[in-house]
């Protein structure tokens, strides 16, 4: 076995070994398990009853899965973010992905002759980051999807409650008329009443999986309406109608900030940029960044400011609305 197989099998070790030792089980979560558990046990609704058989089975059906999941710590909002996704992807899935990209960037900065701690740091931050970043990504994505057609959806249930349709029953339309995130959010919704939750826990269910506040407002308008009355079509046209001129305001913004935005990926790519050309050209010129400290320590401080520097600019440019 060749030196650099070892020290990539080195590495990899080294990298269950740390999620072993910090991402044990913790104490306070076992205790909050056992006073569900007492909790559902002497539950006296019929909601209350449901809701514990359904976390029962969501944890029979995630207990079946890899051992590994259960040192990760967390889990609940991983597993939370992953469902934001809509890819169906599982925890272990993650787990093993962020594995694999740390082997994998460690054994080809290893084979650059890169210093082994640097290397080991670089690939702890991309099993990390990337795929924490490229989870968020899809959810972003999605999340903007769903906005995008969200307001068909809600004009297509006031044309249904105009017609003498019941709510549900236009959820169901909606689950089945509109594609994409929006069909597959109400279809959960429809599924969730159909097993004896009620509407309001249904929906909030699914306003914390996507947390948007679009769909907050929604479920707000649906609560109000059901506890005072009134003409929820009208209600629900309204808040179409607010959606509609919520997202042509971010389109605005988008428009307004483009030049900036711009500018910054320029001046934050420049760096980087020069840095391959010179590597390219010369590469003794630029080696010393790979094992003399002070350059080392050089080059991390300026990526440091760099990120700060993007950080900032990047909530500038960043409008609540």
């Amino acid at each position: 076995m060749t030196l650099p197989t070892l020290i990539i099998a080195a590495c990899f070790l080294a990298f269950v070994f740390v999620v072993l030792l910090f991402g044990g089980p913790s104490v306070s979560k076992a205790k909050s398990r056992r006073l569900a558990m007492m909790k559902d046990r002497h539950a006296a609704s019929t909601e209350a009853v449901v809701a514990a058989q359904m976390r029962k089975t969501i944890q029979a059906a995630s207990g079946q899965g890899s051992s590994l999941t259960s040192l990760m710590p967390r889990r609940e909002q991983m597993e939370l973010r992953l469902r934001r996704t809509g890819k169906g992807w599982t925890v272990s899935q993650y787990m093993f992905a962020s594995m694999g990209l740390f082997v994998v960037m460690t054994g080809a900065l290893l084979v650059l002759r890169t210093p082994f701690v640097l290397a080991a740091l670089i690939g702890v931050m991309a099993a990390v980051g990337l795929p924490y970043l490229a989870t968020g990504r899809l959810i972003k994505r999605r999340v903007a999807a769903f906005n995008a057609r969200f307001p068909d959806a809600i004009d297509l249930l006031v044309r249904g409650l105009k017609s003498g349709l019941p709510v549900t029953e236009t959820f169901q339309v909606v689950s089945q008329e509109l594609p994409g995130p929006v069909g597959e959010e109400f279809r959960g919704v429809v599924e969730r009443i159909r097993i004896g939750n009620t509407m309001e826990a249904a929906l909030q269910e699914s306003a914390e999986m996507l947390a948007t506040p679009e769909f907050q407002f929604f479920c707000i308008t649906i609560a109000i309406q059901r506890e005072t009355g009134g003409n929820l079509a009208e209600t629900l046209g309204n808040l179409s109608d607010v959606l509609r001129k919520r997202a042509q305001m971010k389109l605005k913004i988008r428009a307004m900030s483009s030049e900036a935005k711009a500018s910054a990926y320029i001046v934050g790519a420049l760096p980087f940029f020069v840095f391959g050309i010179v590597w390219t050209m010369n590469p003794e010129y630029l080696s010393g960044f790979f094992h003399e400290q002070r350059l080392i320590v050089t080059g991390l401080g300026g990526l440091v400011w760099m990120s700060i520097g993007a950080f900032i600019m990047s909530r500038m440019i960043s409008f609540e609305i």
